[in-house]
């Protein structure tokens, strides 16, 4: 991937972020609240931990038989994708507390989600978050020519089915980072020196990310192993398991927000400039779903309102919702687009819909 020489226009539209940013600071200096997390997000942390690591508490103890404890695999997994959007996504944005030392270990979280802080800030914070759905810079789109997320990707014959196999691909992505994915991208990322607050410690980081993951699969599975009255295969199907539901969870957030029918996937032109601002750059590329879905806002961390999160990426998921309405009120103002699906299943079918598009031979899509 080539990650230089992309810059957005400074002159297009350029009134709309300078406006949307006075009014959403008006919003909360007239309320008197801070951008960041509150006592809803504190005691949601708590709910979404208990979820993730008591099932793995009740497995240790042995007290349960296999097909329980399967299901209790089951339940921290979507755990483990309740943390990673609540909890380790604030944080690592900084937006989890005005308290540095705080965010640092909320983000830390990563770590027993199979995850490297370090990978995760690069492809999130820097290459996603800026480069939103522009093929070759943005990672989040790379699939390795597996499934074909935008029409500037390669076509290949396999992609013809992709709309029904895609979805068994999607609950990999977790198993993805623990066995292989965050020892290439570091590999990558060290090579091209990206940093995200400070230069780069190669060394430092190559040692976390081998004694965490020495940690993570002690944990995950070599205690169990040692504790469980079950052969060590059933051990690893429950980890496989636990994987799978949790990377299923997260890759259909992160597909409704990007890869729908909506969106777009701009290409910069040929001296590598790009149409719009940044912040209408998201308005096109990023969708919300299911808006007044409470239950879904709480259990996403928000991610439902990811054109809120793209452009305000420092302010605390909690806040969404009510900014969500000066946003697309300004949005509208300006004449730009503000994509939004009304309920969860609208934005699935959309998506499926899209993959099927994207599926057939460019000649005939």
């Amino acid at each position: 991937m080539n990650y230089s020489n992309i810059r957005f226009s400074k002159t297009n539209n350029a009134e709309f972020f300078r406006t949307l940013n006075s009014r959403v600071n008006e919003y909360f200096q007239q309320n008197n609240i801070t951008k960041y997390g509150n006592w809803k997000l504190y005691l949601k942390s708590v709910v979404v931990f208990a979820i993730f690591l008591t099932p793995y508490f009740l497995i240790i103890s042995n007290m349960f038989n296999e097909w329980m404890m399967l299901l209790l695999t089951i339940v921290t997994g979507a755990g483990m994708s309740f943390v990673g959007m609540c909890v380790m996504h604030d944080g690592n944005h900084g937006s989890f507390s005005r308290r540095r030392w705080i965010n640092n270990l909320m983000g830390s979280s990563i770590y027993i989600l199979a995850g490297n802080v370090y990978n995760w800030k690069v492809q999130h914070n820097v290459l996603h978050h800026t480069y939103t759905n522009v093929a070759g810079h943005d990672e989040d789109m790379n699939t390795d020519g597996l499934i074909r997320l935008h029409k500037h990707d390669e076509w290949k014959s396999i992609h013809k089915f992709q709309h029904y196999y895609s979805v068994f691909l999607y609950g990999l992505l977790t198993l993805n980072w623990a066995i292989r994915k965050d020892y290439r991208q570091m590999r990558e990322y060290i090579s091209r020196g990206f940093a995200f607050d400070k230069k780069i410690n190669p060394t430092k980081e190559w040692t976390i990310l081998i004694a965490t993951k020495a940690l993570y699969m002690m944990v995950w599975i070599v205690l169990p192993i040692l504790l469980l009255d079950i052969a060590w295969w059933k051990v690893l199907i429950g980890f496989a398991v636990m994987h799978y539901t949790a990377g299923l969870i997260l890759s259909m957030v992160f597909q409704l927000a990007h890869i729908v029918e909506d969106t777009d996937t701009p290409l910069p032109d040929e001296t590598g400039n790009m149409e719009n601002t940044w912040a209408i750059h998201q308005l096109f590329t990023t969708a919300n779903f299911a808006p007044k879905n409470k239950l879904v806002s709480w259990f996403v961390g928000g991610l439902n309102y990811q054109i809120e999160h793209h452009i305000f990426p420092h302010i605390s998921h909690i806040h969404y919702p009510n900014i969500s309405k000066i946003v697309k009120e300004t949005a509208m103002e300006f004449g730009l687009p503000y994509n939004e699906y009304r309920s969860t299943r609208q934005a699935i079918v959309s998506h499926f819909r899209m993959l099927r598009q994207l599926g057939r031979p460019p000649a005939f899509a």
